[in-house]
């Protein structure tokens, strides 16, 4: 009687994302701050339906309240619920956020790219430039180019400003910290696309004929994502962070549209009268910009190829 030898399949091999997947999952920080995050997201995203009170609702007399039942965090200096006003300003502080990290990767991406890539007088020029603006003092430009923007009485920066309402200086604060936060990226995507584009997978696209366009967006780019999900990463809780600090000084996000910021700048003045003010949109600030750090360190070891597991 012949013996049947049982076949053994091969085992399955994983790419290089599930990878890295798999090395985020046993990233505990990693994981318990991406949880912050889709927690905070979700909150934002359905403020109107979780919080208990109208954000803008005054009750004049019963400014500075304690804690207490109906009001969970107490009231502000014009009465105002501080739980409904820390998570409606969970929105804005997210959208400036996100929305500074997508156009700040996005454009430090396009330029370090252009540079790696390219060289010559090329490279000379944006690194050159991307120098510079790191020379600049931020925070001081931040304000000042801020404060030009919201008070300016330019015809087409005041019908903007008619036409957004409140929600001007949003958009003021966004394109303010997008122009100083893309130099960072720019110069790890450049160091990046400068070791990438001399490997062999590059030489074979350019000896069947691929363009430079085809090789940047087709080869390189998706060589890149590791990186710039990292950046990205970082990018949303160092926004978070200068929004907070631009509207704390009084140079951000103006009332009444609620941010942790603009909350932490009206109870500068009573901080120790009424603790409690400052202190929850504070921790507010605090959990999130520390999620998106903790997120970040967890993709970086996740993404980074000298981790093997």
């Amino acid at each position: 009687m012949t013996a049947v030898t049982p076949t053994v399949l091969p085992a399955k091999s994983s790419s290089a994302f599930q990878l890295s997947m798999r090395r985020l999952r046993r990233h505990k920080a990693a994981m318990v701050s991406l949880a912050f995050i889709v927690l905070v997201t979700l909150m934002a995203i359905f403020a109107p339906m979780i919080a208990p009170h109208d954000p803008n609702m005054q009750d004049i007399s019963h400014i500075y309240g304690p804690p207490s039942a109906t009001y969970p965090l107490g009231q502000d200096d014009l009465g105002r619920d501080l739980l409904s006003r820390i998570i409606f300003g969970s929105r804005i502080s997210l959208l400036v956020g996100f929305s500074v990290a997508i156009m700040s990767v996005f454009l430090g991406t396009l330029m370090g790219l252009l540079a790696g890539f390219m060289g010559g007088w090329v490279d000379t020029i944006i690194s050159r430039f991307t120098e510079f603006m790191l020379c600049l003092p931020t925070l001081p430009l931040l304000l000042v180019l801020s404060g030009i923007l919201a008070s300016s009485d330019k015809a087409f920066i005041t019908s903007f400003r008619e036409h957004l309402g409140p929600s001007a200086s949003v958009y003021i604060i966004v394109a303010v910290l997008t122009l100083f936060g893309w130099m960072g990226t720019s110069r790890l995507v450049r160091g990046e696309v400068l070791k990438l584009k001399n490997l062999e997978y590059v030489d074979a696209a350019r000896a069947l004929g691929a363009n430079n366009n085809r090789i940047m967006w087709r080869h390189l780019v998706p060589n890149l994502m590791g990186i710039v999900i990292v950046s990205a990463t970082f990018d949303v809780g160092s926004a978070i962070l200068s929004e907070a600090a631009l509207s704390f000084l009084g140079f951000g996000i103006q009332p009444p549209v609620s941010t942790w910021g603009n909350m932490l700048s009206n109870a500068q003045e009573v901080v120790l009268q009424y603790p409690w003010i400052p202190f929850y949109p504070g921790l507010a600030i605090l959990f999130t910009v520390l999620a998106f750090n903790f997120l970040g360190d967890g993709l970086r070891d996740a993404f980074d190829p000298r981790a093997r597991r």
